[in-house]
C-alpha cells in the first residue's frame, strides 16, 4: 500500500482541475484514480465528432434511467463521460458559465460564500478568451474561442430573435447572458480542449501527480467516522491506498454512489442493499435534476445548410481537412449561436436556452431530416422535477438505479410548452422567411396543449446536464459544507463535482463544473482569490410584468437578488428544491 497526501476519485472535469492546482505543491503526492482509459482519441479532440464518442462503450458509461413515470415510462440514454477529462471528453463543447443570478441563488439556497462576486474570479483563472470583455479571462488554461459563423443561418436566428423582441447579447459569457447572440466554444488550434487536455497532463508532467486507469472505485475506507482511503480493482486485484484527504470527483451519478457502498447514505436505502451503514446522511442520491430539451426543427428552403456534408464523402472531406489543417468544419462543434429568453413574466432571468444548429439531426448524430434543415435544441433550465440514484437492492456492486422524475411537476409542463410555441415565434420572423420551409418537428399540426404534451413525452431528451445528488447546504438534506467541501459528519472526506451544485446553472454544465473545482482548490488549501471589484448582475427591469425585453440593464446586489428570488418564489410558486 502506498500513502498520498490526497486521493481524488474519478478524473473527470473536476477531478483534473483539482490534480492541477494542488499539485502545484510539488511536496503533495496525489493519486487520481479513473475507472475509464486513455481520452487520446481522434474522435475525441475532433470538435465536430463529437456525436461519437458518446456512443462508444470505451468513453461512455452507458447509463440509462428507470423508466420514467411521467414520459409514459420511457427508458432514457444518459450518457457520462468515462475515460480521462471525464465527461468534458464527450460533450458538446458548449462554453456557456451561466447567468449571474445561478450563483446568487445558490447562496440563497444556502451555499455560503458561492455568490457571483465571488465565483467571477475563478471563471477568469479558468479561461483564456480570444474574445475580449470585461469580465473575461485571458491566462487560463481552458481556451475558448468562437465559430468563424460564415453559414447565413446563425446570423438568421439572432436578428429572428431581437426581430421577436429578445435582447441582443454581444457575449452571453460577458456582462449579458440574457438575449440572443453567438455562442463560444472550449477548442483550442482546432482541436477540443478538454480538463484531461487543460489540466490533468501538466499536472501529470510535474511528477507529483500519479494517474491509476482502469480502476473502479469500489468504496471509500473508513475509520470510524474517518475516511483513511480508498479501495479500486484492477487487473482482477482489489488495491487499497491510503490518504489524508479523500475527494470524490465522480460526477453525479457515481459520487453518490460511491458514498453509498462505503455506507455513507440514506440508512434505510443502505440496509436495503445489504451496505453497512457508517454514516446515515438522507441527502446522498437525493436532489437529483438535469436539463431536458426539445429540437425544434424546420424546413431550410435554401441549400445552405449542412446537410451535403452529411455523406460518407461529406464526412471524409471534414476530416481530411482537419486532420492536414485543424480547420474548417471539423473545427467547430457546430453551435455558434444561440439565445438564453425567460418562458413568461414573473420569471427574473433566463430558464430557456436555445443551441441553433444549421442541421435537422439529434444531438447523438443517429437521426437526419432528408434534406436541407436547421433546429433549435430548446428546453428549460430550472426544473422543479427532482428525481434520485440508489444502489441496486440485488446486487450493489451493479451500476446504480437512477431516476431523474422528469417532468413530474406541474411548472415543467408549462414551461416547456413555453419552448415549443416561443421557438415557432422567433422562427416565423422576417429574417428567417429566407430560409423557413416547413416545420419537420413537432409539425405545423401539433398545436395544442395536449398534443404538444404528447410530443413533450414522445421527443424530449435529456440535456446530459445531471447534478445536485450531494449538494451544498446546511440542511438536515444537504451532504457537503459550502466553505469546506467536506462531507457532513465524516472525516477527511470531501465532494467536488456538478453533484454539490444545489441548483442547476441556466446553460451547459461543464464550465460551471470547472469553475466549482477551481473554487474547491482553493477552500481546500485555505485560501481564496479576492471577491470582484466589478461583478455586474443583470436584470430586465420589468421582470415582474414582461416576458421579453430588449434591454437589460438593472444592476443588482446580494441584497436586491435576495429580494427577487422571495418576490419570484410568491409570484411562480417556488423556485427551490424539494
Amino acid at each position: 500500500m502506498e500513502r498520498y497526501d490526497y486521493i481524488i476519485v474519478g478524473a473527470g472535469s473536476a477531478g483534473c482541475v483539482l490534480a492541477y492546482r494542488l499539485g502545484k505543491d510539488t511536496r503533495k503526492r496525489i493519486l487520481v484514480i479513473e475507472a475509464g482509459g486513455d481520452d487520446r482519441a481522434t474522435i475525441v479532440r475532433m470538435p465536430s465528432a463529437l456525436s461519437i464518442p458518446m456512443n462508444t462503450r470505451r468513453f461512455n458509461w452507458g447509463f440509462v434511467t428507470e423508466p420514467e413515470p411521467y414520459l409514459d415510462g420511457r427508458v432514457m440514454n444518459l450518457p457520462r463521460g468515462k475515460g480521462l477529462g471525464g465527461s468534458s471528453s464527450i460533450n458538446g463543447m458548449c462554453y456557456v458559465r451561466g447567468n449571474p443570478m445561478d450563483y446568487e441563488l445558490w447562496a440563497d439556497h444556502g451555499a455560503v460564500g458561492w455568490r457571483w462576486s465571488t465565483v467571477l474570479p475563478y471563471f477568469q483563472r479558468l479561461e483564456h478568451a480570444t474574445d475580449m470583455g470585461v469580465l473575461r479571462g485571458h491566462g487560463g488554461p481552458i481556451h475558448v474561442t468562437r465559430g468563424v459563423e460564415a453559414n447565413p443561418l446563425y446570423q438568421a436566428f439572432v436578428e429572428a430573435g431581437v426581430q421577436a423582441g429578445y435582447a441582443r447579447s454581444a457575449n452571453m459569457n460577458d456582462l449579458q447572458h440574457e438575449g440572443f447572440g453567438p455562442m463560444e466554444m472550449n477548442v483550442k488550434g482546432g482541436e477540443r480542449c478538454s480538463a484531461a487536455v487543460a489540466y490533468l497532463r501538466p499536472a501529470m508532467a510535474r511528477g507529483n501527480v500519479r494517474v491509476v486507469t482502469h480502476a473502479q472505485t469500489t468504496r471509500i475506507v473508513t475509520e470510524g467516522r474517518r475516511a483513511i482511503g480508498v479501495e479500486y480493482g484492477r487487473k482482477w486485484q482489489i488495491i487499497k491506498a491510503l490518504g489524508d484527504e479523500v475527494i470524490l470527483s465522480s460526477g453525479s451519478i457515481m459520487s453518490p454512489a460511491v458514498l453509498q457502498r462505503s455506507g455513507i447514505g440514506p440508512g434505510a436505502e443502505l440496509q436495503k442493499a445489504g451496505i453497512p451503514v457508517v454514516h446515515d446522511l438522507p441527502g446522498v442520491g437525493g436532489n437529483l435534476m438535469d436539463h431536458l430539451e426539445l429540437y425544434v426543427q424546420q424546413e431550410c428552403t435554401q441549400p445552405v445548410s449542412l446537410f451535403p456534408h452529411m455523406s460518407l464523402f461529406g464526412k471524409a472531406r471534414i476530416g481530411l481537412r482537419w486532420l492536414l489543417r485543424r480547420d474548417g468544419l471539423g473545427a467547430t462543434n457546430h453551435f455558434e449561436a444561440g439565445a438564453h429568453i425567460r418562458s413568461r413574466a414573473g420569471v427574473s432571468y433566463p430558464d430557456i436556452q436555445f443551441h441553433f444548429l444549421p442541421l435537422a439531426i439529434s444531438y447523438d448524430g443517429k437521426s437526419l431530416a432528408k434534406g436541407h434543415g436547421f433546429q433549435v435544441h430548446v428546453g428549460t433550465k430550472r426544473s422543479k422535477s427532482r428525481g434520485w440514484v440508489r444502489l441496486d437492492p440485488s446486487d450493489a456492486t451493479k451500476p446504480p438505479r437512477v431516476q431523474f422524475n422528469y417532468m413530474s411537476h406541474a411548472d415543467d409542463w408549462r414551461e416547456m410548452r413555453a419552448c415549443v410555441r416561443l421557438t415557432r415565434e422567433i422562427f416565423a420572423q422576417p429574417a428567417m422567411a429566407a430560409f423557413a420551409g416547413r416545420e419537420l418537428a413537432p409539425g405545423a399540426d401539433c398545436t395544442s396543449n395536449d398534443q404538444i404534451d404528447q410530443f413533450i413525452k414522445d421527443k424530449v431528451e435529456s440535456a446530459y446536464h445531471p447534478c445536485g445528488t450531494c449538494r451544498m447546504g446546511s440542511d438536515a438534506q444537504a451532504v457537503v459544507n459550502p466553505e469546506t467541501m467536506r462531507v457532513y459528519g465524516v472525516d477527511g472526506l470531501r465532494v467536488v463535482d456538478a453533484s454539490v451544485m444545489p441548483q442547476a446553472t441556466a446553460g451547459d454544465l461543464n464550465v460551471p463544473t470547472l469553475m466549482l473545482a477551481e473554487r474547491a482548490s482553493d477552500l481546500i488549501l485555505g485560501t481564496h482569490l479576492p471577491v470582484a471589484e466589478t461583478a455586474p448582475v443583470m436584470v430586465d427591469g420589468d421582470w415582474q410584468g414582461q416576458q421579453r425585453s430588449a434591454k437589460i440593464a438593472l444592476d443588482l446586489n446580494g441584497a436586491d437578488t435576495a429580494a427577487i428570488f422571495a418576490r419570484e418564489r410568491a409570484m411562480t410558486g417556488g423556485i427551490t428544491y424539494s
